[in-house]
């Protein structure tokens, strides 16, 4: 996703409301309500970019060593790429990209670099009996935010009933929805001590977000756990498929297309290609390296690491540490 270019040299407000408006219809993956919303927030959009590609980032980390490691097909943009596909991987797709648009627009607004919100507002939780007013990351702005301007573009268009396109919509808005309750889900709050010599007479506190890789983890356990579903008899509204309750829970994700076989899929689309992926020998059963592979041939080699060890505090202040060699066993895909 692109950063704004547009710098505010001279101001003239009808002509700089024209400059952004361009600016938002040129860029790549945007629908046109996105570009409307883009025009009155041209500010957010660096911070969106930010949440879109640490998203990405988090996936293809969650991932490393799966089949589809949050490749996306080939000549498609972050969030158009999985509009047309309801798998288990576009359900992760959407719901990590909400998840960092969330993140990166709450610790924005916290930071002051957007024009329309700043510190949290949310109401001191009830269970806490601690000062209540700390400059917390927004995270009600932030769900608001990238609610309206990830999800218009499922909105922008009406399918009739029974259609495919409908149901997507509709497994898409969920997996959306998903991702950016994740972010509340993992949120906590953080206090800091006021007083003479931390004497902590004094504790104010506030709502913080936790680092990105654990909101990762998080969604990733979702995806394991992914339900797939079927749609009523109206072909509104999805249910799932098995168990003995089929009423669907908001923050879990869901699907209703199978998964492609993605060792087939490599030989025709470059983006799956795990050709030349590392794989470990010591990894959970579905991501080991008999499963990466593909029944093709693979390489093994041992790597050489040196790390510091047995590390002492020694009189005064200097730290002193051995050096301790360990060997690092990994495969490659061939």
């Amino acid at each position: 996703m692109e950063v704004l270019p547009w710098k505010n040299k001279n101001p003239n407000p009808e002509k700089d409301h024209l400059e952004i408006q361009q600016i938002c219809l040129k860029l790549s993956g945007f629908s046109s309500d996105q570009a409307s919303i883009c025009t009155k927030y041209y500010d957010h959009m660096p911070a969106v970019s930010i949440g879109a590609k640490i998203g990405i980032e988090e996936c293809q980390r969650q991932l490393k060593y799966r089949h589809w490691n949050c490749s996306i097909p080939h000549n498609s943009d972050q969030y158009g790429a999985f509009t047309y596909y309801s798998t288990k991987e576009a359900a992760f797709a959407h719901a990590i990209s909400n998840a960092g648009v969330v993140h990166a627009i709450a610790r924005s607004c916290k930071e002051a670099k957007l024009s329309t919100c700043g510190c949290s507002t949310e109401e001191r939780p009830k269970d806490l009996h601690r000062d209540w007013g700390g400059c917390g990351d927004n995270l009600r702005y932030a769900y608001w935010f990238a609610k309206n301007f990830i999800d218009s573009r499922e909105k922008e268009t009406s399918y009739p009933r029974h259609s495919k396109d409908l149901a997507i919509i509709l497994v898409n808005l969920h997996n959306n929805r998903a991702g950016r309750m994740a972010v509340y889900q993992m949120s906590s709050v953080a206090c800091k001590c006021h007083g003479v010599s931390g004497s902590c007479s004094l504790r104010s506190c506030w709502k913080q977000l936790p680092p990105f890789i654990q909101i990762g983890h998080h969604v990733t356990q979702k995806y394991d756990m992914a339900e797939k579903v079927k749609f009523n008899r109206l072909g509104t509204r999805s249910k799932k498929t098995t168990g003995y309750r089929k009423k669907l829970v908001p923050d879990e994700l869901i699907y209703f297309e199978s998964s492609p076989d993605y060792c087939e899929l490599s030989k025709d689309h470059a983006g799956f290609v795990t050709s030349g992926r590392e794989c470990k020998l010591d990894r959970k059963k579905s991501e080991r390296w008999e499963v990466l592979c593909c029944n093709r041939s693979y390489r093994t080699y041992t790597r050489e690491v040196h790390e510091k060890c047995h590390c002492k505090l020694s009189w005064c202040c200097i730290i002193r540490c051995q050096v301790c060699i360990d060997w690092n066993r990994s495969m490659s895909v061939d």
